[in-house]
């Protein structure tokens, strides 16, 4: 798998990870370590993107 195609694959899981954050935050009872949990997946491949671009 070339770089490019695992940038594109790590922004399309953040992406996902983004939108079940924000579905996460408006439930009723939601479950703040189940959202962090989200938060750090997010940051992790956000970091990991930025590593692969620079």
């Amino acid at each position: 798998m070339s770089v490019t195609a695992h940038v594109d694959q790590l922004k399309k899981k953040h992406q996902t990870l983004s939108h079940a954050v924000e579905e996460a935050q408006r439930a009723p009872g939601a479950d703040d370590l189940a959202i962090a949990s989200l938060k750090k997946q997010k940051l992790k491949i956000k970091e990991e993107i930025a590593r692969l671009t620079n």
